[in-house]
């Protein structure tokens, strides 16, 4: 069944029965083989106000191991952006014949949110697709933001990809897959009424099914202190596989954190799979409170980002970086886990996970 991509740029109205999931589209576990990686060179000062500067070397280093085992997409503003970025990856000893940079404008850095979401094709024959789902900065937190709501169309359009447009807010960073047919997200997030308040968390389940080709989704509750995103699943909890997630613990009862990831952990100890099995669950440590300017950082092991050969683990120069390490280096047994320094970059109240978007390699 071929589509023409140029049917997807319209909205899709609630009368229509044509969505991804009716077409064998789904959303791909981010431990399935990558084509590429999609990222956005952070330029907004604002984002990291007196530091932004200092971020640089660690991006970079992000950026030169993704270049060992896949492509990477760079979207900048224009030619004088792109000089500044390869000057930095070249400093790095990045590959620079493995990088593509799109003069793509955005107003912030946060591709996992504002990025394209990639999906593949059950049935063979057919091309990969893009989601567009609105963008509004976390419930309108940080205007303007209507560059980067432009960017999925954009890449859809430059890749000649169908592009389906919902119509409602979802963010990358809110929801994690195994790639076969389960998410994981939080109610803090995406029952927000900052976000889609006109929608029944049944009518959000719709659209996550229809949209990513799902049958199950898996509910928490909150996520960390200092997480401007009103929860994102992404800093607490990660599927590793089909069946195992790993997911944040505080030891220190007197922590803010402490009940909530508790609370997180026995919902998902209460999960199970459409056949009936249980989720294996993996303990992460948090790394001790991270503060700024007398503000808690939402930091976090979680926010790693796991690419063809490499799993890249933020660190905190921490008691807990390599227990973090040693714990996930036992869940990717095929790949190198490699913690690269994050105290500058979480003082953008993100770190790697938040910073990138996966393309799925279509096999």
């Amino acid at each position: 069944m071929k589509i023409d991509p140029k049917y997807f740029f319209k909205n899709i109205s609630d009368k229509d029965p044509l969505r991804p999931a009716d077409l064998g589209y789904f959303f791909p576990a981010e431990f399935h083989p990558h084509g590429a990686t999609w990222l956005s060179w952070p330029h907004k000062e604002a984002s990291w106000p007196g530091k932004i500067q200092l971020i640089y070397p660690a991006y970079a280093k992000f950026v030169a191991y993704l270049a060992k085992s896949e492509r990477v997409n760079i979207l900048v503003t224009d030619q004088n952006m792109q000089r500044f970025a390869e000057d930095h990856l070249d400093r790095a000893g990045v590959p620079m014949d493995r990088i593509l940079f799109h003069h793509f404008p955005t107003n912030d850095a946060w591709c996992r949110d504002h990025g394209p979401a990639f999906l593949i094709p059950s049935n063979p024959g057919m091309s990969k697709a893009i989601v567009d789902w609105g963008y509004n900065a976390w419930g309108d937190k940080y205007p303007p933001y209507d560059l980067d709501n432009l960017i999925p169309e954009k890449v859809a359009l430059h890749l000649g990809l169908p592009c389906f447009r919902p119509g409602i807010i979802m963010e990358g960073g809110s929801v994690d897959f195994n790639g076969k047919g389960a998410v994981i997200t939080t109610e803090a997030c995406l029952l927000n009424p900052n976000r889609n308040p006109h929608l029944s968390k049944e009518e959000i389940e719709t659209y996550l099914k229809d949209y990513y080709g799902l049958n199950q989704i898996f509910w928490l509750k909150d996520g960390i202190v200092g997480d401007d995103t009103d929860g994102h699943v992404d800093d607490i909890t990660r599927f590793v596989s089909e069946n195992k997630v790993l997911t944040v613990v505080e030891s220190n009862k007197k922590d803010e954190n402490y009940a909530v990831l508790q609370d997180n952990l026995k919902l998902l100890k209460s999960f199970r799979l459409l056949d009936g099995r249980s989720l294996e669950i993996v303990e992460l440590p948090m790394p001790s409170p991270v503060i700024y300017e007398d503000t808690r950082l939402p930091a976090s092991y979680a926010n790693f980002y796991i690419a063809n050969k490499h799993v890249i683990v933020p660190t905190y120069r921490d008691k807990n970086d390599e227990k973090a390490l040693d714990i996930l280096s036992g869940c990717f047994p095929e790949r190198e886990v490699v913690g690269v320094d994050s105290w500058d970059l979480i003082w953008g109240l993100g770190s790697f996970h938040c910073l990138s978007q996966q393309e799925p390699a279509y096999l």
